[in-house]
């Protein structure tokens, strides 16, 4: 009577062995599935989708100043660039007018070193500034803050898109020669930024900010601000100068007569028309040290009056300036 016993026994042990055959397998397919789910979600959230749909937004005053965004292909500015210090990740950057997303090749004047880039946010919200690059930009560009740059729209292959999306680098591009350089840092305006004439003819009048750039005590190296450069002649194609030249040049050249201790310095330049420029606009005047050119109001009885003046300044968008004693 112990056979039949055994028998079933066996029976069940063979049902349970398929049993578990059979679960492992399925367990198999689940975790295939779901890490199948996974790579697919991550492939949307990087592929050709992610680009669209295409933001452009509403015209936005900065300053005094409005920029309207638009779809524009041929986009090719230069000026300075900001380092963007809201977080921002990957090889980004922040831009008033370029649709969202776009791709920019971004040129260190400097260097010549060219990096491809994708806008993702609307800044900076500063006049002074062109654009404004992610850390991870900024470092692949080899750029600091206030550094001038070429800033031009392009349309990049699918794969460097994604590099982009997946936030990598894509590769360097070919760097820039210097005498191209040479001609692009003839287009910078002193301070702002400028489009560069095109195929179509014609290009809009530069921005205007009124932020002079680095003081000479923050002097790079070579003894010159980062963002102070030499100004377009008045005959560049499609550039206009920032302000009357000749009014510039006779106001505001030399200290006052005034008695005081304190002055507030708004900038250094190594230009001394750009100077000229900046002393006529804030009523102040131009003192040379070396190479370069100081622009400063003053001077002031007491601290006090110079910090008062000092944020009056930097309220009008000079916020380099600083308070400095001359005794």
């Amino acid at each position: 009577m112990r056979l039949p016993v055994r028998r079933n026994a066996s029976f069940l042990l063979a049902g349970l062995g398929c049993i578990v055959a059979s679960c492992a397998p399925f367990s198999d397919r689940v975790i295939e599935t779901r890490s199948a789910g996974a790579t697919s979600a991550s492939s949307s959230a990087n592929g050709p989708e992610a680009d669209y749909p295409v933001v452009i937004g509403e015209p936005f005053t900065i300053d005094g100043i409005t920029y309207t965004p638009d779809d524009s292909l041929n986009y090719n500015e230069v000026g300075y660039v900001a380092l963007d210090e809201t977080g921002a990740t990957g090889i980004t950057v922040a831009h008033r007018t370029l649709p969202l997303p776009s791709y920019v090749e971004i040129t260190n004047l400097d260097s010549g070193r060219t990096i491809l880039a994708r806008v993702e946010r609307r800044g900076p919200m500063i006049n002074s500034r062109l654009v404004a690059l992610s850390p991870s930009a900024m470092g692949q560009l080899g750029a600091l803050e206030g550094a001038p740059v070429r800033v031009r729209r392009v349309n990049p292959p699918e794969e460097q898109r994604a590099e982009l999306r997946a936030d990598a680098e894509a590769p360097l591009r070919m760097e820039t020669p210097e005498g191209l350089l040479a001609v692009l840092r003839q287009q910078l305006p002193a301070v702002g930024s400028a489009p560069l004439a095109s195929a179509g003819g014609g290009a809009r009048a530069p921005i205007q900010p009124i932020d002079p750039g680095a003081s000479a005590e923050n002097a790079g190296p070579s003894g010159s601000p980062a963002n102070a450069t030499n100004p377009p002649p008045a005959s560049t194609p499609g550039i206009s100068p920032l302000t009357n030249s000749s009014a510039a040049t006779d106001t505001a050249v030399s200290a006052p007569s005034r008695s005081g201790n304190w002055v507030v310095q708004a900038g250094a330049f190594s230009s001394e028309a750009a100077a000229k420029r900046v002393a006529a606009d804030i009523g102040g005047y131009v003192e040379t040290v070396g190479r370069l050119f100081r622009v400063r109001t003053g001077p002031f009885e007491s601290r006090g009056k110079a910090e008062a003046a000092l944020a009056k300044l930097r309220g009008t968008g000079y916020k380099a300036a600083q308070v400095y004693s001359i005794r």
